[in-house]
């Protein structure tokens, strides 16, 4: 971070969010904030409430209590709030969630068109333009079911940038993928942190988080138990938790 984005407001900001599932809570007071231009990884074992506190920052799941700000807005209960806010962010899951009976090309104009109306052409354009960014160019007219996993993904990214977000969320982008095709996507996502996309990251790639994330966050039991720069978190974890959880991903 740069000293202004310090100073400067949050660009993410939870504040005591709190989730749960039937009787399960699974976000347990959440404080969490991104500065603008900043890169988080957050990670923890199975079941620690990390994509949950993701998919609440776009209203994919809905928090309970506590108050979510994005980009200055808040997510209430106003669906015109909720529409602004997710014009202003980009999600890319684990399943790549492409329509099968669409073109590359078509996947990523559709909500351009659709819903920011922009023209056809300069659709296609910025398509093409993306396709291109993320090295699958050639693909635009192929089919989904034609392309290899990690091709989907890095299209599923694409069409997010379509969108022109100014905050991408990635939810475990890889752990749908082989093991070979993982690399390919973290590189797309490695050029987009450098030139300063605002990101936060629900990984297990902890080469990933040591190349290019601000700041680590770890998550167990609906909790943030640590969090800090990528170099002290690996190097020096203060909880034992963190320490668990780190001897075990990494061996």
């Amino acid at each position: 971070m740069t000293p202004d984005t310090e100073t400067a407001a949050p660009v993410i900001d939870l504040r005591g969010v709190s989730k749960w599932y039937g009787a399960t809570q699974v976000l347990k007071g959440i404080d969490f904030s991104v500065a603008r231009g900043e890169r988080v990884v957050v990670c923890g074992p199975s079941g620690s409430g990390k994509s949950t506190m993701i998919r609440c920052i776009n209203r994919l799941e809905e928090h309970r209590d506590g108050r979510i700000i994005v980009n200055g807005v808040e997510l209430d209960h106003s669906t015109k709030n909720v529409d602004l806010v997710r014009r202003d962010v980009g999600m890319v899951f684990q399943q790549f969630n492409l329509f099968p009976h669409l073109t590359v090309l078509q996947n990523l104009m559709i909500a351009p068109v659709k819903i920011r109306k922009i023209p056809k052409p300069e659709a296609e354009a910025t398509a093409r333009e993306l396709l291109a960014r993320v090295r699958i160019a050639e693909h635009a007219d192929k089919y989904p079911s034609q392309l290899s996993g990690g091709q989907q993904q890095r299209v599923a990214i694409a069409r997010a940038l379509c969108m022109k977000p100014k905050i991408m969320l990635f939810d475990e982008p890889t752990s749908a993928l082989d093991p070979e095709m993982v690399q390919e996507v973290l590189d797309v996502m490695v050029s987009l942190a450098r030139e300063g996309m605002t990101m936060v990251c629900v990984t297990h790639e902890m080469g990933f988080a040591r190349t290019v994330a601000d700041r680590v966050v770890f998550m167990d039991a609906g909790l943030i138990v640590e969090e800090g720069l990528p170099q002290e978190f690996f190097s020096n974890p203060k909880h034992q938790r963190t320490r668990a959880f780190l001897k075990q991903i990494m061996h």
